[in-house]
């Protein structure tokens, strides 16, 4: 019989790495999880035994076992057995590394991956467990080299069905999203900037935006800003919320605590509170 465990990094240990662990764990799920306003860091959810659905941007997918879903920050999602019993392990994770590695690994598009059986991806999250409960790792050092062992695993064995028009579409964006990550924190970047960058028509790059990332390039800032945002309130205990305002590139502290608000159902200060 299978061992359920979970095991969570204390969030001030972690904020500085470029990519972290938050949670990681193995369930027997026992019912619906709905999750309307989404979860504030990359999910991925996999099967292990049994079978459930998961529903993210309109759409339903079934999650047998060798398969999983990664869903990123704040996108609305709920999943539910199907079978009698839906054994699953899962990884959420963040950092300011986290979206420039996806991208570059071409697993944005949140779309089931599914991989052969004798996978390694099959029992990686159980072994990374195993690891995370035999060695001492106070800052989530080694969890962190792990998640972006997994993510590699991923890239490497897993495969999706519509993960060669998302990768694709990627590429021809990367220079843009590079682009985004330097200049997020200037209030005046804003779209005829970013079609310069990528020099092709704006519908081109909504088209293409929309493929890879479901969103129009404008939100996709506004959410960079935003995740940003949460690694300061996070790591960052010491800077005010006008401080950090600035420095994710909002003009003024009021609209950033008003679009913050909006996109995570908490102002900041109650954000912040949550990982004290």
């Amino acid at each position: 019989m299978r061992t359920y465990k979970r095991f969570a990094i204390p969030s001030g240990r972690t904020g500085r790495l470029p990519l972290f662990v938050e949670t990681i764990g193995t369930v027997r799920e026992a019912g619906k999880i709905a999750r309307p306003t989404g979860y504030p860091y990359y999910h991925w959810l996999q099967t292990l035994s049994g079978e459930g659905i998961f529903a993210v941007d309109d759409r339903k997918y079934n999650i047998p076992a060798g398969s999983g879903i990664l869903v990123p920050p704040e996108a609305p999602h709920a999943y539910e057995p199907v079978s009698d019993q839906w054994e699953t392990a899962y990884l959420t994770f963040g950092g300011s590394a986290a979206a420039t590695m996806l991208i570059a690994l071409g697993l944005l598009e949140p779309a089931p991956i599914r991989w052969e059986h004798e996978s390694p991806l099959s029992d990686f999250l159980e072994k990374m467990l195993d690891r995370i409960e035999a060695d001492a790792d106070p800052f989530g050092l080694e969890a962190s080299a792990d998640a972006y062992r997994f993510l590699l695993t991923i890239r490497r064995h897993g495969r999706s069905g519509r993960q060669d028009s998302a990768d694709r579409a990627s590429e021809r964006l990367r220079p843009l999203i590079e682009w985004m990550e330097r200049h997020y924190a200037d209030p005046n970047a804003g779209l005829s900037d970013m079609r310069s960058v990528l020099g092709m028509p704006p519908s081109t790059m909504n088209e293409l935006f929309r493929r890879a990332f479901g969103q129009s390039p404008y939100n996709y800032l506004i959410d960079l800003r935003i995740r940003k945002a949460k690694e300061m309130l996070i790591g960052r205990p010491q800077e005010t919320v006008s401080r950090i305002a600035t420095l994710a590139g909002f003009r003024d502290t009021s609209h950033f605590v008003a679009t913050f608000r909006r996109r995570t159902g908490l102002p900041p200060e109650k954000f912040r509170q949550l990982y004290e």
